[in-house]
């Protein structure tokens, strides 16, 4: 799994300039993670930009005076449409047929996704960089259903603000921090589980603010400890949050502190996304969770297989898979 956050699609882009076309004079981004990353080529190349909307209406967002260029022309030779990913090339197939409906005399296209699948070759003109999947991006991680249904959350500095010293007394301060909690990341989607180290008790508090906020998940799962004292004291935050992670189906985890994320990751077998940093902690390969873990997924694939081609051709590819595992291990 890789993680590309805001910096990573900064420094892609920039990286992979060249190959923009050098008649390309407009920057057309489709909304909306298609404009950020629209965002950064127009101001790499101080190119004027607009959105896809904008472009058929023929509105374009010009050079602001700090850096217009002298030879500013309302005459474009070529446009490029934007998108920041794309696995199958769909959204930018779409963009296409609606600039062919609009009556604005446009000037000739030329299509640019920044992250692409293997697959994507042949479909969209200019690729900056491929990146196949499983991966995430920092900028639509909360936002992504097939992410979130399959995804555990942590709440406190995920769904919102971590309480102060002063809200967490395990008491009155503690009851009106449930309550009027400030929102951070609410997804978009609904989520697998929410797991928090929350305590039992303030399930009911936890549930309103959770539908008040319309945070739609299959299970909340919280610590089942009297005190707050005797949370600290048994020190299990990262162990109570593994513990559900490694047994269930989830394949990502969202958790607010980094120390967290790497005991996640190290006790569940599983990568682990921390909003700090952000990072993706990843368990070390050959620890026994993540051994386990591996063995679950080629179970899983295999039953996968065996429904689209039959048993025969899954056990030649078991064979095969068990084959190639020993030589890489004798060559370790």
């Amino acid at each position: 799994m890789q993680l590309k956050t805001y910096n990573d699609l900064q420094k892609d882009i920039v990286g992979n300039l060249w190959k923009i076309p050098n008649d390309v004079d407009l920057i057309v981004g489709i909304p909306r993670s298609g404009i950020l990353a629209a965002s950064f080529i127009a101001l790499s190349l101080n190119l004027p930009l607009v959105d896809l909307d904008g472009f058929c209406a023929g509105r374009v967002f010009e050079t602001g005076t700090t850096r217009r260029r002298g030879n500013a022309s309302k005459h474009y030779r070529r446009a490029l449409i934007v998108d920041d990913s794309s696995r199958t090339g769909e959204a930018l197939a779409k963009a296409v047929e609606k600039l062919d409906t609009t009556s604005v005399d446009l000037p000739p296209i030329t299509t640019c996704v920044v992250y692409g699948t293997s697959s994507i070759r042949g479909r969209v003109d200019v690729v900056m960089e491929i990146i196949d999947k499983p991966r995430i991006f920092e900028w639509n991680v909360l936002h992504h259903p097939g992410i979130l249904k399959d995804a555990c959350l942590d709440i406190d500095g995920v769904l919102c603000h971590d309480p102060s010293y002063a809200e967490n007394d395990d008491g009155p301060a503690y009851l009106d921090f449930l309550k009027q909690a400030r929102p951070l990341y609410l997804p978009s989607h609904p989520i697998k589980a929410l797991v928090t180290s929350r305590l039992e008790k303030y399930r009911p508090e936890t549930e309103e603010w959770l539908r008040r906020h319309g945070v739609v998940y299959e299970q909340l799962i919280m610590l089942d400890l009297p005190s707050a004292a005797e949370r600290r004291q048994a020190g299990v935050h990262g162990s109570h949050k593994a513990a559900y992670y490694r047994t269930s189906s989830a394949r990502l985890f969202v958790e607010s502190e980094l120390h967290q994320a790497n005991e996640i990751a190290r006790m569940s077998g599983k990568p682990v996304l921390s909003i700090e940093g952000p990072r993706l902690c990843l368990p070390n390969s050959f620890s026994p969770q993540a051994l386990k873990q591996r063995i679950t997924n080629v179970r899983l694939l295999a039953r996968w297989l065996r429904g689209c081609i039959g048993d025969k051709w899954v056990d030649r590819l078991r064979v095969v898979y068990m084959r190639l595992s020993r030589a890489k291990s004798k060559k370790l």
